[in-house]
């Protein structure tokens, strides 16, 4: 059975663009894979992050993924910094990657920006780490969006790389998942820039906590023309807050964009929204009320990502000595 490493960062809220893009295509995957489900909160600080910031987040966001529908029993959830071969691994991952490689890495240069010489070297570094919790698990298989396909290939570098130095075949090939056509959920209040839970604006964003009256609040205030919906998809292109909206919709109800603009050619915006409105809440609420039902006893949620940590523990810590060993680590 193919092993599948999937990983989201406990920095903030999750939003619409989280469940939409990733999570609930990691739900269906549960079916017919061995999946490894993990917070990163080793890549979290990266950049600063407040402890007691840093312990919140990572409840919110293993608390939503069981509220998604992970399966904590049938599979694995647990916080990364629990399982001590992430790091180790890395370590000697960077011994294995080549400078060149990471100065090649397009999403370091974005995130550090022109302050560079300030970043730290762990966000440099950042690529080997994702490497480590693949290849920990020996996974062959992991879902990538376009910001991750790069860090992706350099895992497959790094892991080839390690069984042509050491003559070995302990390491596998690494396959991206690809899960069809990527929903881009963009901002609520500027159609060309991506949905993020950096933006200042909670307006731009629909929070998986979010209750119903703040959804429609969001929706019915969320940014568009004075235009009428078409009939044709090409019409949308250029129209980046109306392909926003009719795309949430369609992702949301799993039907193709034209499906949508048939039933609601000529409809005004006024009325979209509340339609749109009805289909956030009854997808979203169940989800935000679960999330609050499992916050509200933060032990429970510790204990999934504890018991979770043990068993990802089991399945790394022997890839980790094979790999001590083949390095020449010497152990008693």
């Amino acid at each position: 059975m193919d092993r599948i490493f999937s990983g989201v960062q406990p920095t903030g809220n999750l939003h619409l663009g989280n469940y939409l893009g990733a999570i609930r295509n990691w739900v269906k995957l549960q079916e017919g894979h061995e999946c490894l489900f993990c917070v990163v909160d080793l890549h979290a600080i990266t950049v600063w992050q407040e402890p007691e910031d840093l312990r919140r987040a990572t409840r919110e966001v293993a608390a939503a993924l069981i509220a998604c529908g992970i399966d904590a029993e049938r599979h694995v959830l647990f916080n990364q910094s629990r399982v001590r071969a992430h790091a180790q691994l890395a370590w000697i991952f960077n011994c294995v990657a080549r400078i060149g490689w990471l100065n090649r890495m397009t999403q370091f240069k974005e995130k550090a920006g022109k302050d560079r010489e300030n970043a730290s070297v762990g966000l440099y570094a950042y690529p080997n780490l994702m490497a480590a919790d693949i290849l920990a698990y020996k996974a062959n298989m992991v879902p990538v969006g376009e910001d991750q396909k790069q860090h992706l290939e350099l895992a497959r570098d790094i892991a080839q790389k390690f069984n042509h130095d050491y003559k070995v075949a302990l390491f596998p090939d690494i396959r991206p998942l690809i899960l069809g056509e990527a929903t881009r959920v963009m901002s609520l209040r500027d159609g060309t820039k991506k949905m993020s839970k950096s933006d200042a604006s909670d307006a731009s964003r629909i929070n998986m906590t979010d209750h119903a009256d703040q959804i429609a609040d969001k929706i019915k205030r969320a940014k568009t023309d004075p235009h009428p919906l078409p009939d044709d998809v090409t019409a949308l292109e250029a129209r980046p807050e109306a392909r926003n909206l009719v795309g949430i919709y369609a992702a949301l109800t799993d039907r193709a964009v034209a499906d949508v603009l048939a039933e609601h050619a000529g409809t005004g915006f006024a009325a979209f929204k509340r339609a749109l409105t009805d289909v956030t809440v009854s997808v979203l609420e169940p989800i935000a009320i679960r999330m609050r039902e499992l916050l509200a006893h933060p032990e429970r949620v510790d204990a999934v990502l504890k018991r979770g940590a043990e068993r990802a523990g089991a399945i790394a810590d022997p890839v980790l000595a094979e790999v001590e060993e083949v390095v020449g680590f010497l152990r008693p």
